[in-house]
């Protein structure tokens, strides 16, 4: 009896010892929505990638909520119109234990230039830089070709690398993990692709040590899938909360719901390619030999055929608000003149028969369907609005690997995009979705329908130039305008931001939309 009641003792001794090192261990699992293309941090400038991307590397000067903070470089300043020097820290190193010095961010910087296979480059950010030198190890000297006083926030988007392991690897490197040798906050575990990374704490980090010994971070494409996940306790966080689970969410004693506002924007992208496309065809379905979208008066009368309103309303349930431009009200470079797009049916039928469409034609609306919240359903929406003035429009759905390649392509006659605006004022945009493409500028990566105007590529030269803040917000802003006259894009709404984590822990954003471990933190109820 004697030795039974000692097993028997032991045994729970050693079980609660079990579950004493699982409570310590710390495990956060979140569920997160945006697919990713590479674990490559340079590869494409896609919204799940850059989420993962800041676990495991760093970045020299950071951005959090739209403030300069130091990141690898502890200062910066301007020493001339041309010249600046960033100063850079002593005490980080690769996890490998190689100290980072100023060589790794010059190699990073030639490197995110030109990555094979990119197909959301980050050059843009990097189009003014002439060269990068290192007087010293932890001293760098950048010299752009034209005055650049936003140098530091554009370099807020670009991760650097190691160079003593970068130089020797692919992208492929980078997926398999054997390349994944950061400075960030958490070390590389794996990878499975379509569904998780698994990572664990960087003890030997430099910067504020993260409270998770280790993240699962799985990607779960459908909201409602995710919703579900959190309720049954499957993860700790989810991230684009569908609106249709919000009032649940909101009612579940067990889940906490954070909503912030966001600088997100759906936008519509009309092509601006010439001649016959297979998704512009006449009412007897025969392709088209002028593209018609090329006309104003049309692009025109697709935007006032849209009732903004009742899309936030009905489809996004009041997570979102009305856009007439990129930018939301009160942020760099929002254009206040700028009026709100009217819905008007009868001013949109008048508008296309001017152009030579009294019968209107038909289209088709190309979209992601595990990308954007509600992408598909708004895009029905419009499909709906565009058919009543006669523009019989249907909605072609696809998975985001195959959209986002022949989007690139501009393949689509009009193409649906939800842009970031990531730097938190209106250049990024002009750079990425609105500037005429130029792969050795990076100019236009993301800017599927080819849209090109002189006066906005002028005002994109002229504000990365322009020291003074006032005169290049008004640059910005005149950019707006001619952007909105053209209709060179078809602005919906500005999405909110919604998370959603136990009942507990606290989400607080750091950089516009994205999703990291470092967000979440324990509340104390």
């Amino acid at each position: 009896m004697k030795r039974l009641v000692l097993s028997t003792l032991t045994a729970t001794l050693a079980t609660a010892a079990l579950f004493s090192s699982a409570a310590s261990a710390q495990t956060l699992n979140i569920a997160f929505a945006d697919p990713l293309s590479s674990l490559d941090p340079q590869l494409n400038n896609y919204a799940g990638d850059r989420s993962v991307d800041l676990h495991f590397w760093d970045l020299l000067v950071e951005n959090h909520d739209n403030v300069l903070a130091p990141g690898l470089a502890t200062s910066w300043k301007a020493t001339g119109n041309d010249t600046w020097e960033f100063k850079l820290r002593h005490d980080v190193k690769w996890q490998d234990g190689t100290p980072f010095t100023a060589d790794d961010v010059i190699y990073s910087y030639q490197r995110a230039r030109n990555v094979p296979g990119t197909i959301a480059t980050f050059a843009g950010y990097l189009r003014t830089i002439a060269s990068v030198t290192a007087p010293d190890p932890y001293t760098l000297t950048i010299k752009t070709s034209s005055p650049t006083p936003d140098l530091p926030l554009n370099l807020t988007s670009v991760h650097i690398v190691s160079k003593h392991v970068g130089e020797k690897a692919t992208t492929e490197d980078y997926n398999s993990g054997r390349a994944m040798v950061g400075s960030g906050p958490y070390k590389f575990v794996s990878y499975t692709p379509g569904d998780r990374v698994v990572m664990t704490r960087n003890d030997a980090y430099w910067g504020a040590k993260p409270i998770w010994d280790k993240v699962n971070y799985r990607y779960v494409s459908n909201a409602a899938a995710r919703t579900a996940a959190l309720l049954s306790g499957d993860v700790d966080m989810i991230d684009k909360v569908s609106v249709s689970d919000l009032p649940r969410l909101k009612q579940s004693p067990k889940v906490s719901v954070f909503a912030y506002p966001g600088l997100r924007v759906l936008i519509l992208q009309p092509s601006f390619r010439e001649g016959p496309s297979p998704y512009i065809t006449d009412n007897a379905g025969k392709p088209l030999a002028k593209n018609p979208l090329l006309d104003v008066r049309v692009r025109r009368a697709l935007s006032l055929a849209i009732n903004r309103p009742a899309i936030t309303d009905r489809i996004l349930q009041g997570a979102a608000t009305v856009a007439n431009q990129w930018m939301p009200a009160k942020t760099f470079g929002y254009n206040p003149d700028v009026k709100d797009i009217p819905n008007d049916p009868v001013q949109a039928k008048k508008l296309l028969a001017e152009a030579g469409f009294p019968d209107g034609f038909q289209l088709t609306l190309s979209v992601p369907n595990d990308r954007y919240p509600q992408a598909p359903e708004t895009a029905q929406a419009v499909a709906q609005f565009w058919t009543r003035i006669g523009v019989k429009t249907k909605v072609e759905v696809m998975p985001w690997a195959s959209y986002a390649s022949r989007a690139n392509k501009n393949e689509f006659a009009v193409s649906m995009i939800a842009w970031g605006n990531g730097t938190g004022e209106a250049s990024y945009a002009l750079v990425n979705i609105l500037g005429t493409v130029d792969p050795k500028k990076g100019i236009g990566a993301s800017n599927w329908g080819r849209y090109s105007s002189p006066a906005v590529d002028h005002a994109l030269d002229a504000a990365t130039a322009e020291f003074d803040t006032a005169k290049r917000e008004a640059i910005l802003r005149q950019s707006v305008k001619v952007v909105s006259d053209d209709v060179g894009i078809i602005p919906l709404f500005h999405y909110e931001n919604v998370w959603a984590a136990k009942k507990g822990l606290k989400v607080t954003p750091a950089v516009s939309d994205r999703t990291t471990a470092m967000m979440v933190t324990r509340s104390g109820n």
